[in-house]
């Protein structure tokens, strides 16, 4: 059975392969122009969104993962939340992941308060109407802007503590990220649902 996951983001892919320990199909793999407009307002949302928008491009009803993930602040209302891959884009010029944290960490300036959670929802699409949905987290804290740091990983990686490690999410091992991060742990339970189908 083929299992489509909707995201062009290479990164993410091999991500959730890692973590669901089978190979996953992507449009970018069949040169398949999949770009829907993410215009929900929860991850929740967006997910579902995005996972429909591909069955609809196939034209089938293969089974699609899809998930929307992001980065919510608390000092920052919840931001940038489900804009989190926009964060920061204007006039269409896109941010690279560094200007983001740099635009992120400017904005949180010296505030104490640098409490935040990484958040995915994920769901497993049959069909229109046949789907399940988990959506997980992972809580941390923002770094001060001298201390971004970390080469594994991707997007907001840098500067997201994970307390119990002392580390950056992109300090962490892959095998170390996939066990406690939000994508970690909401794709275990996709893996589980999967098996029952």
């Amino acid at each position: 059975m083929n299992i489509w996951f909707a995201t062009n983001n290479a990164h993410k892919k091999e991500e959730l392969e890692a973590i669901l320990k089978f190979s996953l199909k992507i449009p970018s793999d069949c040169g398949l122009f999949f770009n829907p407009e993410e215009t929900g307002t929860t991850f929740c949302d967006n997910a579902l969104l995005k996972a429909r928008e591909l069955q609809k491009l196939l034209g089938r009803n293969e089974p699609v993962i899809s998930d929307d993930s992001g980065l919510c602040v608390d000092a920052l209302n919840g931001r940038p939340g489900v804009l989190s891959a926009r964060y920061g884009n204007e006039n269409g010029v896109k941010l690279t992941s560094l200007q983001k944290n740099i635009k992120l960490l400017d904005e949180l300036g010296n505030t104490q308060d640098r409490s935040a959670r990484f958040v995915c929802a994920m769901v497993f699409l049959l069909s229109a109407d046949r789907f399940f949905l988990v959506q997980e987290t992972i809580e941390g804290e923002i770094v001060k802007k001298n201390e971004m740091r970390g080469e594994g990983g991707f997007g907001y990686d840098p500067i997201f503590l994970v307390k119990e490690y002392g580390r950056t999410l992109a300090e962490l091992s892959s095998e170390d990220k996939n066990a406690i991060s939000h994508r970690g742990k909401a794709g275990k339970r996709i893996a589980l649902l999967i098996k029952t189908i």
